[in-house]
């Protein structure tokens, strides 16, 4: 455990001395990890026996996914949201639900052995998109701030909205209920999650912010233990609102919006302790996933797997997200932008391990398509980031809308 332990702390601090110059290059830090974890894991070096339990695997994933929702949440500009949530309004109401079907359907065509609602619920774990892996782009300044932002806003609620559509159809899936329970049962989860996950998100952050600026006006709080506090109020708000059976997704980005919104000036500063650990983290996450994950899935991809991950990457995401624009005063450019960069990440891994421990008839099949399509994403908007940010920068300029 120690060697382990010695390894990846050497390589997080040898990255983080040059993580500024990677990270204008096109190594994103996620595709170093994962491809570090992959040569180090047993088809590489062998330094990682690649021996993780899922739990442990989710967990980590779980807390990691749930400190970034927060502070991405935190750190938004709440006044040009106010301006510009036409973008993610759009992208959430009529986007998400198109790439689902759309992912439904090339599942139904392409797996043979994927009943409908497995196809479904493939559909639906890689509509998810990941706010972290996004990162590159929503803090790049040359894309313009309302691209920036709706990209921000939507990946941090598609996922939480995910998570409700998803536990239907896996109730669908193993035949939960009558058809007439069905129905009471996807109104029960999706109120349910979405208002629990609401109601937790805000209300402990309410009293958790009052809190913090009550034991600072008495002299209680100190600076170090100050940086400590977002990082437990962020994990408090996903465990809470998950030992509820609610959205802990959810939870986390509501409770961080309104943490920014009672901070204001002071935000970057509170948040800035709980952003590298919610970066390490992630680095932590990428590792296991390369070491463990991708080495232990290599030999199951098939043909039909790649080709439904590219569509999902490309057509399956940025079709539905075009159309759902069209309206929206936004040139082409800035559409094809928003529905490239929807990478899979973090959520789509939880729901992959959520899948497999709920025992979906063809869980593991399901998994291998996920792992297969985060692998592809991880490179390919990785890659792409800055090199496209840069491209639309020139192109369009930082716009803002005034309407």
């Amino acid at each position: 455990m120690y060697i382990e332990l010695a390894v990846f702390a050497l390589f997080v601090f040898c990255y983080s001395l040059i993580a500024g110059r990677l990270e204008r290059a096109a190594a994103s830090g996620p595709i170093v990890f994962v491809a570090a974890g992959f040569v180090m894991g047993p088809l590489g070096l062998a330094w990682f026996d690649g021996d993780i339990s899922r739990s442990g695997l989710r967990t980590l994933a779980d807390l990691t996914l749930a400190l970034i929702l927060f502070i991405d949440a935190a750190n938004a500009d709440l006044a040009i949201l106010k301006r510009q949530f036409r973008i993610p309004s759009r992208m959430l109401l009529f986007g998400l639900p198109g790439v689902i079907f759309l992912g439904t359907l090339a599942a139904s065509l392409l797996f043979d052995n994927l009943s409908l609602f497995e196809a479904a619920i493939l559909g639906t774990m890689l509509a998810a998109t990941d706010a972290a892996l996004g990162k590159a782009v929503v803090t790049n300044k040359a894309v313009p701030t309302q691209i920036r932002e709706g990209l921000n806003i939507e990946s941090g609620l598609n996922d939480g909205l995910c998570v409700p559509i998803l536990f239907v159809f896996i109730a669908l899936a193993i035949g939960s209920g009558t058809e007439g329970g069905s129905t009471m049962l996807a109104l029960e989860h999706l109120a349910g999650e979405l208002g629990i996950g609401l109601a937790v998100g805000l209300g402990l952050t309410a009293v958790g912010t009052w809190a913090m600026r009550w034991c600072r006006d008495k002299g209680w709080l100190t600076e170090i233990w100050k940086q400590v506090t977002v990082v437990a109020l962020a994990i408090a708000c996903f465990a809470v609102a998950q030992s509820l059976h609610g959205s802990g997704y959810i939870a986390a980005f509501t409770g961080g919006l309104l943490f920014g919104f009672r901070a204001k000036e002071a935000t970057h500063r509170l948040v800035l302790a709980a952003e590298g650990t919610g970066e390490t983290l992630a680095l932590m996450t990428w590792l296991v996933f390369g070491a463990t994950v991708i080495g232990q899935s290599v030999e199951y991809f098939t043909w039909e797997m790649l080709v439904y991950a590219l569509l999902s990457l490309t057509v399956i995401r940025i079709l539905p997200i075009y159309l759902s624009l069209s309206a929206s005063g936004e040139s082409a450019s800035s559409k094809l932008f928003l529905g490239w960069f929807g990478p899979r990440g973090l959520a789509s891994i939880v729901f992959a391990i959520i899948v497999i421990n709920m025992e979906v008839p063809e869980g593991k099949f399901i998994a291998m398509v996920v792992v297969l399509t985060v692998f592809l994403s991880l490179v390919a908007h990785g890659v792409s980031a800055n090199p496209l940010a840069k491209w639309l920068g020139r192109k369009e300029g930082d716009k803002v809308d005034l309407a």
